[in-house]
């Protein structure tokens, strides 16, 4: 496993969404999230947003900010799985969202199967509860999922500092 490319890595986003704002770490996994796509943006990494049977579940939330796409919607649990999943050549992916034991997990999973390098800021996942957040991680690390943070993964896109791209991004996490 390597440092994570700004040539290679494609961000997924996966069902930050209205129907899982009562979770206690909704708050902070949904900044989380925010801060990436808004880094993806500045440092122009393809980024693919999921939602879950948004009929249920309600739309992306506003606390991510602008979207670079429509969502792609979803019934399977894996974001992979869904019609116009498409990493665009990417073979490094920063996978964040909800939920870390479900569909995070199997998106991560499927995207190892593929043969991907997967990064999973653990500060930008999110459970309902601790104990299937935790095992969550577990799991997709003993998977072979590269277990972060966003600001590790960030400065890792960045690769340097002095540009106008680390200004940018260095704003996000301060």
């Amino acid at each position: 496993m390597g440092l994570l490319s700004r040539s290679r890595t494609a961000l997924v986003v996966v069902d930050v969404q209205e129907g899982f704002r009562s979770y206690d770490t909704f708050a902070e996994v949904a900044a989380g999230c925010a801060k990436l796509l808004e880094a993806a943006r500045i440092l122009g990494l393809h980024t693919l947003v999921s939602e879950q049977y948004p009929k249920g579940l309600g739309g992306t939330v506003p606390e991510l900010g602008e979207l670079p796409s429509a969502p792609i919607e979803k019934t399977v649990f894996s974001a992979v799985r869904a019609p116009g999943f498409d990493l665009k050549g990417c073979d490094q992916v920063l996978v964040c969202g909800i939920e870390a034991h479900v569909c995070v997990s199997q998106t991560v999973n499927d995207l190892l199967n593929r043969g991907n390098e997967v990064h999973v800021p653990a500060d930008a996942v999110g459970s309902r509860h601790e104990l299937d957040y935790r095992y969550g991680l577990d799991r997709m690390r003993r998977a072979g999922a590269v277990v972060t943070s966003v600001e590790a993964a960030l400065f890792e896109l960045l690769e340097r500092a002095g540009t106008p791209e680390f200004k940018a991004v260095q704003k996000l996490i301060v």
